[in-house]
């Protein structure tokens, strides 16, 4: 019974520090008011002047993905801040100009935010579904307009935003913002981001969107990726996916991923799925790619396969890589 105040006095703490705006919000001629109906509070200010403005609130936020400003110093008398985990909320910001929307923005609150000294309309207290509603209606409607509603919609920690992205890639939408969505789903949605891409990757009739998906999954933190990415690589009877599992899994670590890029260099029928692996090689956390393009080197009897792994190893100016050069120079 003696936890109850405290856990309440830490729920309206959290609620204290989503309302808040930014800390480090400068050169901004601010004014507050509350966002709990956010459709009418931002017609209203969408209609009002002076402009340019902008209009910003606060939603909790996914923590699978880095809005950055990992390091931060609030003014040059102060120490900075290293954050090693991402912020648990996301500031959505829309620029307003001619009574229009002009852009979008999702930002970290640890990043410090210069307004440009024009007018900031802060929005308190901004429920995620009418956030998420509302950047429904700014979704771009031409492949060249990239201002930046589908990144805030994947930002919102919320079941509303899977729908949404969901929707997004549906098969009667335009490729482009499919695939631009398929690369969100990845690196975001987490758990439920991956079973949206593993249905697209297995059913879906664009290519395009299936190389997409294979390549949104490179970004994605949950444990299965890497093997899904393996089962593609080694089973799927398309090369092009095959090569784009290759690619992918060059951001992915461990001696399973190495055994599979050892696989496709030894045994894949096509070229193409071939030279993607040794360049994927070089290109692995910490090195790890460098023993096997050495080892490829030492022992293939494909001449394309060594003559692509030696311009790796010089590419990757490794160490290792110096030193079996030297070793081979001597003798």
């Amino acid at each position: 019974m003696t936890r109850v105040p405290w856990v309440l006095a830490a729920a309206a703490s959290l609620a204290a520090s989503l309302a808040a705006q930014p800390k480090l919000l400068i050169n901004a001629k601010l004014d507050t008011r509350p966002g709990t109906n956010l459709q009418r509070e931002f017609q209203a200010l969408l209609t009002s002047q002076p402009q340019p403005a902008w209009i910003m609130y606060s939603v909790p936020a996914v923590r699978t993905y880095n809005l950055g400003c990992d390091y931060v110093r609030d003014g040059v008398a102060t120490q900075g801040v290293i954050h090693l985990e991402p912020p648990d909320h996301v500031v959505v910001s829309f620029r307003v100009e001619g009574n229009a929307v002009t852009r979008i923005r999702a930002l970290s609150p640890n990043c410090e935010i210069d307004a440009g000294d024009v007018p900031v309309h802060w929005l308190t207290d901004v429920q995620p579904a009418e956030s998420i509603a509302l950047l429904n209606t700014y979704v771009p409607q031409h492949e060249f307009d990239a201002n930046g509603a589908i990144t805030a919609i994947a930002m919102h920690a919320d079941p509303a935003a899977d729908a949404a992205l969901e929707r997004f890639v549906a098969s009667d939408k335009p490729d482009w913002l499919r695939q631009r969505t398929a690369s969100l789903l990845g690196s975001a949605r987490g758990r439920r981001g991956i079973e949206i891409l593993k249905n697209l990757i297995a059913n879906d009739p664009s290519e395009r969107v299936r190389e997409r998906a294979i390549s949104g999954l490179s970004g994605s933190r949950e444990a299965d990726a890497p093997d899904l990415l393996i089962s593609i690589a080694r089973t799927d009877k398309n090369p092009k996916l095959r090569a784009q599992a290759m690619s992918s899994l060059n951001r992915k670590s461990g001696p399973k991923v190495v055994a599979a890029f050892k696989d496709a260099i030894e045994t894949d029928p096509d070229a193409g799925v071939r030279r993607r692996a040794v360049s994927a090689l070089q290109n692995m956390p910490d090195g790890e790619g460098i023993p096997l393009l050495i080892q490829m080197v030492k022992t293939t009897k494909d001449a394309e396969v060594r003559k692509q792994a030696m311009n790796s190893l010089g590419q990757s100016h490794d160490t290792r890589a110096m030193a079996f050069f030297e070793d081979v120079l001597k003798h």
